[in-house]
């Protein structure tokens, strides 16, 4: 086992990944395993490095000592020999001899590691308020801001930097003026950035409670489902009036069962039809981008269309509401049992497919976050496949089917008009996930976590029994609303609905292509990462307008319950619950990612959710 070479708090020259430069980091921990020191540069940035890519600072001041004293004459040869001829393409008819050409190249190379060894003291990013500029494709004309602007390409472009030493040297690159303005465009102030490659570390931070919290989870989850079925069947459904419990063999019916395995393997054939088109989802940590099919929309279609059928045949689709918990208890074992193979396969997986946040080597924690990023069989995506389409859909035909029981039970001709907001609210919400079903692609479901039991529990039991609560709530209590009231939730919806998808739609948009004519109007924070914060529109508003919508919806699809419990109103606390640790969640990851420009962003959007509150 070899012995670290640097202690913990040392200040030593790291080199950025991909790159000849070096600048001062701090080194913050080492793992025993991988052999990695974790390092922290002065923009707050932190990576992981190989030993090999660190120097001590003595080390490095003799070097670039050694270049500053040999560095006169080589430099002064240069210049003599730019006296005689021009340093880019030799006028027509005049010819070099091998020797000389040989010479001028060695000379060339000699010049630009001496330049590049001393250019990165010179180069650290430091942001301030001029970074921050208008997005309107061309970088501000001031001369501070223009040096910022070259000081961030050389940082976030490393292999772009022997240009730039070219030209700053008056050295011209023989490389065609085509290719050098696809580099250059100057339409393009914000720049891709290949992805660094780096070896995914073991999990430090844990969250839930850490090995205890997820294992409580484990059961608290599906024990919430169940109390919160119980207790809208109750004549009394006070949160404090238990239900009794029913006998065990009454929760398992093999039928039902196999009603749940049947409609997952109905969506799985519909995300394998070869409709729709194929899009490329965010770098990996190894670079590589994973192909994923969007066809979200014409299952919804498709899952209607058999739906239709099946009402045409007179098939009773309240038999959902008359089986609801076994529905439920058989979703609940089948998310248990993808869980299991989810984490048994994972540990084959290679390590540089492992989730970020499920490797913390303890057996419980990695089981409840997922232990494996994107586990697929062959083109098939598991964790993208149960986002979107068995307990998204799913929520939609139990929402239906509490409608047709209403009717049913209390012999309406039309159902109440409670119940129609609910089904309506709600419909549109997953109609405008699935239409905007790339938009998934950016979020931390997929890009961060990993899929085990706390995902596949969430999407295939959660989602469907208890974001239903509302219609299964009306069927046994109904409750009557005024046309002006519907009208008051209605408007009340359309404006969280419009903050939630109008938000979304930016950061998206943003993500996807931040040189998108139509975002000319907005403003970032550019980071030592290649990405933007953005600082106008709605996320200079507050920090999270996503949840904001999110949070004003929820309330809208309570309210036509009523108020004689709080029972439905179960989803609006859980969810402003949810999106505050999601939100405490996604704090802490910025900034790790963005360090110091994070700092910024929060000093110009103060506010997290709520304006002027939180």
């Amino acid at each position: 086992m070899p012995s670290r070479k640097f202690a913990d708090g040392e200040v030593v020259m790291g080199r950025w990944p991909g790159s000849v430069l070096y600048y001062e980091v701090q080194v913050t921990s080492y793992d025993d395993v991988a052999h990695l020191y974790t390092v922290k540069y002065k923009d707050g940035t932190e990576l992981a490095l190989k030993e090999s890519d660190i120097r001590s600072q003595s080390s490095f001041k003799h070097r670039k000592s050694q270049s500053s004293s040999s560095s006169p004459s080589r430099r002064s040869s240069s210049r003599s020999r730019s006296r005689s001829r021009s340093p880019g393409r030799p006028a027509k008819g005049r010819r070099r001899s091998a020797s000389q050409s040989r010479e001028h190249k060695d000379d060339k190379k000699k010049t630009i590691q001496e330049t590049s060894l001393a250019l990165p003291v010179l180069v650290w990013f430091k942001p301030s308020e001029n970074n921050t500029k208008r997005y309107n494709g061309e970088p501000e004309s001031t001369e501070k801001n223009a040096t910022s602007c070259i000081i961030l390409e050389q940082k976030l472009k490393p292999d772009l930097e022997i240009k730039r030493v070219l030209e700053q040297y008056s050295l011209r690159s023989r490389k065609d003026d085509k290719k050098k303005e696809e580099i250059y465009s100057e339409k393009k102030t914000f720049v891709a950035v290949k992805p660094i490659e780096k070896v995914p570390t073991k999990t430090k931070e844990l969250e839930f409670g850490g090995r205890i919290g997820t294992f409580m989870l484990i059961f608290l989850l599906p024990a919430t489902v169940f109390y919160l079925l119980l207790l809208c069947k109750q004549d009394d459904p006070s949160l404090l009036n238990f239900p009794p419990l029913p006998a065990l063999e009454s929760l398992w019916d093999g039928r039902v069962f196999g009603v749940i395995l049947l409609w997952f393997l109905l969506q799985a054939a519909f995300y394998l039809l070869p409709i729709g088109k194929v899009v490329e989802g965010l770098p990996l940590s190894s670079g590589r981008k994973l192909q994923y099919r969007i066809n979200g929309f014409y299952a919804f279609i498709l899952t209607a269309a058999v739906i239709g059928v099946l009402l045409y045949f007179q098939f009773e689709l309240h038999y959902l509401y008359d089986h609801l918990m076994q529905f439920a208890v058989s979703a609940a074992a089948f998310s248990v049992a993808l869980s299991i193979y989810l984490y048994a396969r994972s540990l084959k997986a290679p390590e540089e497919e492992l989730a970020p946040g499920g490797n913390s080597g303890y057996f419980i924690y990695d089981f409840f976050t997922g232990h494996e990023l994107n586990p697929r069989i062959g083109s098939f995506d598991l964790k993208y496949f149960c986002e979107l389409r068995p307990g998204l859909i799913g929520w939609v035909v139990i929402n239906l089917a509490m409608l047709l029981a209403e009717m049913k039970i209390h012999n309406l001709s039309v159902p109440s008009l409670s119940m129609i907001l609910v089904n309506s609210f709600q419909l549109l919400y997953v109609v405008d996930a699935l239409w905007n079903e790339e938009a998934v692609l950016t979020t931390m479901d997929i890009t961060h976590d990993g899929f085990g039991f706390m995902l596949a529990f969430g999407d295939l039991v959660w989602v469907p029994f208890v974001y239903s609560l509302q219609a299964f709530y009306l069927v046994g209590h109904p409750t009557t609303i005024t046309w002006p009231v519907a009208a008051a939730i209605t408007v009340l919806n359309c404006i969280g609905y419009y903050i939630f998808r109008s938000a979304n739609s930016q950061k998206n948009n943003f993500r996807r292509n931040p040189a998108d004519p139509k975002l000319a109007n907005l403003k970032f924070i550019p980071t030592a990462t290649g990405k933007g914060l953005l600082v106008t529109g709605w996320w200079g508003f507050v920090r999270h307008p996503n949840y904001l919508g999110d949070i004003i919806m929820a309330l809208a699809w309570s309210l036509p319950c009523g108020f004689n419990h709080i029972l439905p109103y179960f989803y609006v606390i859980y969810f402003i619950c949810l999106l505050v640790h999601r939100e405490a969640r996604d704090e802490h990851h910025c900034k790790q990612k963005y360090g110091l420009a994070w700092e910024r962003y929060c000093q110009r959007v103060p506010y997290r959710i709520f304006p002027y509150i939180y």
